[in-house]
């Protein structure tokens, strides 16, 4: 009777323990801004979908925003007006490729200068990767508020960018930004996510 109790035991145990190495790491309420904060540059997959808001120069534009990050390659989608309709970005380091609505193919330098025009700015891609997970680059300097009592940002600056940080909300364990706004001189792009994957 004894060693069956202990065999069953040792089963719940393993069973324990095999549900602690597949399930998703995730981070108990109140952890702590050290700790969530390298632990959230580190990820490299994920998804958003939403909108964004841009003024740039005394012009402006809405669109809908599809986001997928896979690794060092981000590809953004947005659809709206201004020329903007059905413009697909993908970046990796510096490659940048755009493939506007009409289906051309715009590569390189000459794709930066494409998304500037259509934007008003060059956006900064590389760390915005970062920004829309409420973090700052970690290949640069940063300035940080943060919000003591929820252990997350308020807002941030980094290579001459404000970021502010106006909501969160609970996405796979974590609370991630649902609603922010990036200023730079004449530039206020508003960023409000509707869905987010992890």
């Amino acid at each position: 009777m004894h060693s069956k109790w202990l065999r069953l035991g040792a089963a719940v145990a393993l069973a324990v323990l095999a549900a602690c190495r597949t399930a998703p790491p995730t981070l108990p309420p109140g952890t702590s801004w050290e700790v969530r904060r390298p632990q959230l540059q580190a990820r490299e997959h994920f998804a958003l979908s939403g909108r964004v808001a841009v003024a740039a120069a005394g012009e402006g534009f809405n669109a809908n925003l599809r986001w997928t990050q896979d690794g060092a390659r981000s590809q953004l989608t947005l659809a709206g007006p201004l020329g903007v309709g059905g413009t697909e970005i993908t970046a990796s380091g510096s490659d940048l490729t755009l493939v506007t609505s009409r289906g051309e193919h715009i590569d390189s330098e000459a794709a930066h200068a494409a998304l500037a025009s259509r934007l008003g700015f060059d956006p900064p891609l590389a760390a915005l990767r970062y920004w829309v997970l409420g973090v700052p680059d970690p290949s640069q300097p940063a300035t940080e508020s943060l919000d003591v009592a929820q252990q997350r940002l308020n807002s941030l600056t980094q290579d001459g960018w404000r970021i502010d940080y106006q909501g969160y909300a609970a996405a796979g364990g974590e609370a991630l930004p649902a609603r922010l706004t990036l200023q730079r001189d004449t530039v206020r792009v508003r960023l409000l996510v509707d869905n987010w994957q992890l």
